[in-house]
């Protein structure tokens, strides 16, 4: 099969589409004929070096898929409501970038209804890793309000509408005004120019001086004390990523007399069964909202397999606005 592989850490060029052997699905898992290929942050990541595989996944980057299955563990299939022919996306730990790719069976999830594979290719990363973040660590919930730092990244664009669709108020931050008004377009309530505003003022400002209930995080780093002064009493700040360093240095004595919590995860290298529970949730509350396009993956660009180099430049210039695809013919 046809792969897009890392020949040498560093720059976008050196993803080179090369020929891998098939890869052949154990117990637990499936054989995905992929289609189209999510391209997120940590592809980025482990393109340069700072990011490395779980041990036991693919060397391939690439985190979420989407095509068909084509075999597979049938009493797991079974059990999951699947069947080979079907038309599926899934979350995997690397092997995204490839025409076959094998996926546990708990990390599949059906196609919504009315959408084609280069959408769907762009939902598991990052619906899995805001329901776990915003949803179950941080409790965001119906009637709070939650402040999204990067809302027009693929976590970002995801995070706006699902919160909006469960009854959170968002505010989201962006670096320019036309990224502000595609937040505002997504249905965040308000946004915020942080390269012309200083945020911490203006949630301040929005708030009634009352704060926020959560904060979905991607920068850490410097920002983590600025967002505390964000923070409502109670409030909980998640942090997902550390675009901005990993050391901060905070007032422990504001997170003592306000109850603050302070918390994070990384996903890739959880467990299949954690990975699987969050699924059911997806599937029971969240599919539903796509399929009756409540909820709309944001697709900026799709590229060629073969262009996987352009999508990284693309990803890296922060130009875009949601999602980026690989296509496989």
């Amino acid at each position: 099969m046809q792969a897009v592989g890392i020949s040498a850490y560093g720059a976008p060029d050196v993803l080179r589409l090369t020929e891998r052997p098939m890869p052949a699905a154990g117990e637990g898992e499936v054989l995905i004929r992929v289609s189209a290929s999510g391209v997120n942050r940590p592809d980025v990541l482990q393109r340069t070096g700072n990011y490395p595989v779980p041990p036991g996944a693919s060397d391939i980057p690439g985190l979420e898929v989407a095509g068909v299955i084509e075999s597979g563990d049938a009493a797991a299939m079974t059990a999951a409501g699947l069947a080979v022919g079907d038309r599926v996306c899934a979350l995997v730990a690397g092997g995204g970038y490839a025409q076959f790719c094998v996926a546990p069976v708990g990390q599949c999830l059906p196609v919504p209804e009315g959408l084609d594979d280069v959408a769907a290719a762009t939902l598991p990363e990052t619906f899995f890793t805001v329901w776990s973040n915003v949803f179950d660590r941080a409790r965001l919930q119906s009637g709070e309000t939650l402040l999204i730092q990067g809302g027009t990244s693929g976590i970002g664009v995801t995070a706006i509408q699902m919160a909006k669709a469960l009854g959170a108020r968002v505010i989201a931050t962006a670096g320019s005004d036309d990224k502000c008004a595609a937040c505002l377009a997504l249905g965040a309530d308000h946004a915020i120019n942080y390269k012309t505003q200083d945020f911490v003022a203006a949630v301040a400002d929005l708030t009634g001086g009352q704060g926020v209930n959560v904060i979905l995080d991607m920068v850490a780093g410097s920002y983590v004390a600025r967002e505390l002064d964000c923070l409502a009493e109670d409030g909980r700040l998640v942090i997902i990523a550390v675009q901005g360093g990993v050391k901060s240095e905070i007032n422990a004595g504001m997170v003592l007399r306000r109850r603050l919590t302070i918390t994070g995860s990384t996903l890739r290298p959880r467990p299949v069964s954690f990975k699987a529970a969050i699924a059911q949730c997806l599937r029971t509350t969240v599919w539903p909202l796509l399929a009756n396009g409540r909820i709309k993956p944001v697709v900026y660009r799709a590229f060629n397999a073969e262009d996987a180099a352009s999508a990284h430049a693309l990803m890296e210039s922060n130009q875009h606005i949601g999602k980026l695809v690989l296509v496989w013919s």
